[in-house]
């Protein structure tokens, strides 16, 4: 690898990264569109149906981890690969469970099921691995936008893929899981053909030919990396080690710390709202279409506009885009608290929730990848990734209990007051060269 080829390079791999987003967030929403469905049908009851998300949730904060680790020991691609291979797994378990009526084990598939959802998180990293410091959001953004088409239309296409399957003897609610699995063998196909060279080996290569050497952090990472191609251990044993490493450097880097807080709080703060907001719409009086259109709108507003926030993050810096996460969040909850039947009022308060997430999501993303150390990268993006999807675990458990005793208005200014902190803090921060 030449200087000279990168341009060339990093366009390839940025498209061979947003074609397997699309196929992968395609396969995700496919599935997750009728997941609680099918949880109340082999439970029983409709208690239970909550635990689907859950499981899917859960299963892609833990999974996180060892993914970051196998990517940080041998690089993006069989990280990214086995984490399509553990998702169809996961899909062809979800199949079996609901064919012999087993809840524990439905369960269990959807926790592997969700490590597709780490997949596609973890590819927006692989795509600032090579981008220039001025350009490094604009790429990851690029990647968050590709899940636009996957988003939009998985839901749209399940019933459909849940009828194709009903003459094999497959609960129609679960043929979605079965095409999702097949979604995924294509995307593992697809980065184990086309994502050469690998993004995150190819960008330490370049880095040590013209860098110092790296600091503890980075040796630490480095000393998991050699044992695993030594062959004196499985990529999985990094794990712990990997963990302690990207964790260090996070705790290294005041920039890096706003970076995790950003991710998390935007990421826990929309997930709350967003999951409460169906039931608060039905109690007053919407119908599923309106529903769905509310939902719809969301998501284009996480994902449609994300390379405009890509773009402004480059522009006029991390701190100023977590800025504007932090009042589009709070104009977001302000709206979609206060409207009671204003449904029209609900529908925008929820499109600036997903325009903000997608603010936070960006700029975090960006500045953590700025403020720790190259070889350390991976490592303490797999503990974003985790603190992520745990924290937003909790918030859409602790929602149902706020919605429950106090109701969505509530909801929405504890929403508010999580996200609120973070323009203090981005305020107070003194901008460095890793913010811009």
């Amino acid at each position: 690898m030449t200087r000279e080829r990168l341009p060339a390079v990093r366009r390839r791999i940025t498209a061979v990264l947003a074609a397997n987003q699309v196929i992968g967030g395609l396969g995700v929403a496919t599935g997750i569109a009728l997941s609680a469905v099918l949880a109340q049908e082999v439970s029983g009851t409709e208690a239970l149906s909550g635990l689907a998300a859950t499981a899917m949730v859960v299963g892609t904060a833990l999974l996180s981890v060892p993914l970051a680790a196998l990517m940080t020991a041998r690089g993006r691609r069989p990280g990214l690969m086995l984490g399509y291979l553990l998702a169809a797994v996961g899909g062809g378990t979800v199949v079996l469970a609901s064919a012999i009526g087993s809840f524990p084990l439905l369960l269990a598939g959807l926790a592997l099921f969700g490590a597709a959802s780490s997949a596609n998180l973890q590819s927006r990293y692989a795509a600032a691995d090579l981008a220039e410091p001025d350009r490094r959001a604009r790429a990851i953004s690029t990647v968050v936008w590709a899940a636009t088409v996957g988003s939009v239309i998985g839901p749209n296409i399940s019933a459909p893929a849940g009828r194709s399957v009903a003459g094999l003897g497959i609960p129609v609610s679960a043929g979605p899981f079965l095409w999702a699995s097949a979604l995924f063998l294509v995307c593992a196909a697809l980065l184990g053909l086309l994502l050469r060279p690998d993004p995150l080996l190819t960008a330490r290569a370049l880095a040590s030919a013209g860098s110092a050497p790296a600091k503890a952090a980075d040796a630490e990472v480095v000393a998991d990396a050699e044992v695993v191609k030594g062959g004196r251990r499985s990529p999985w044993a990094a794990t712990g080690r990997s963990m302690r490493a990207g964790t260090k450097a996070i705790r290294a880097s005041p920039g890096a710390r706003l970076a995790l807080a950003t991710i998390a709080v935007c990421h826990t703060a929309m997930v709350s709202i967003m999951s409460m907001t169906p039931v608060a719409l039905s109690h007053h009086g919407a119908g599923i279409e309106l529903i769905g259109l509310v939902i719809s709108g969301h998501i284009a507003g996480m994902y449609a506009l994300s390379p405009v926030m890509g773009w402004l993050a480059d522009r006029f810096g991390r701190l100023t885009v977590i800025g504007l996460a932090v009042a589009l969040l709070s104009l977001a909850a302000l709206l979609a608290g206060t409207a009671g039947a204003g449904h029209g009022r609900t529908a925008a308060g929820l499109f600036l929730l997903g325009l903000g997430w997608s603010a936070g999501m960006v700029s975090g993303s960006a500045l953590l990848t700025d403020s720790v150390p190259q070889e350390a990268r991976a490592a303490a993006q797999g503990v974003s990734d985790l603190t992520m999807n745990t924290s937003a675990a909790i918030g859409s458990v602790a929602a149902g209990v706020v919605v429950a005793h106090a109701g969505y208005g509530w909801l929405n200014l504890v929403g508010a007051a999580l996200v609120l902190p973070l323009g203090a803090l981005a305020i107070r921060r003194r901008p460095t060269a890793a913010d811009h």
